[in-house]
């Protein structure tokens, strides 16, 4: 039994891997709109050789508009590598941190909040983003997905609603936060421990 589980863990997080791959490039290429578009199949110029991927996963307390910053980490020079220890931009509402107050805005960002509703809603409830009645509302889309069920309009069941999940929780968050600090790598295949990164730790 627990080798089915794993197995059918391990399915999952492949198919969220898999879906997020192809988004992330997508929603970049439509926010930042890069010189050099990221190819949605392909993982090979993402991560910091990419300025946009860059960008977000640059720790707070470094500026990525920086040429130095820039770079140090790329050439993981003493004092830039870049570790689970710090808190990545793409987690941070508009992408900025307040280093005197790192709560602020935190898990807050519009890349966060598409990736959780693309896993754990829908790929296309991803547009509600930035609409107040929806947002991150597990529970109002939840709401919403019920009474659509009593009507003649057709809705297919959701992963929040298969797992009767009710609000956002601090352990979606984190899968959440692994997956799209994945998703933006140049990393091609999922493991725990990815050079000086610790998928775990983080």
């Amino acid at each position: 039994v627990i080798v089915q589980l794993r197995q059918g863990a391990d399915g999952a997080r492949g198919d969220d891997t898999s879906k997020l791959k192809i988004l992330v490039a997508e929603w970049i290429n439509r926010e930042f709109k890069p010189s050099d578009l990221i190819d949605p199949d392909s993982k090979d110029c993402r991560g910091f050789v990419n300025d946009a991927c860059g960008r977000l996963l640059c720790p707070t307390e470094l500026d990525w508009t920086d040429p130095v910053v820039k770079a140090g980490i790329r050439d993981r020079a003493d004092g830039f590598v870049v570790t689970e220890m710090s808190w990545p931009t793409f987690l941070y509402e508009k992408y900025t941190a307040d280093q005197d107050n790192l709560e602020e805005g935190l898990f807050k960002s519009a890349i966060l909040v598409q990736a959780f509703k693309a896993i754990f809603t829908s790929p296309s409830s991803v547009k509600d983003v930035g609409d107040d009645r929806n947002g991150a509302d597990v529970i109002a889309n939840n709401r919403h997905a019920r009474r659509d069920l009593f009507s003649s309009k057709k809705v297919k069941t959701h992963v929040a609603q298969i797992i009767n999940m009710h609000a956002v929780t601090p352990r979606s968050i984190a899968y959440v936060a692994c997956q799209l600090q994945f998703a933006l790598s140049s990393v091609t295949t999922w493991r725990s421990i990815d050079g000086n990164f610790d998928y775990v730790l983080f």
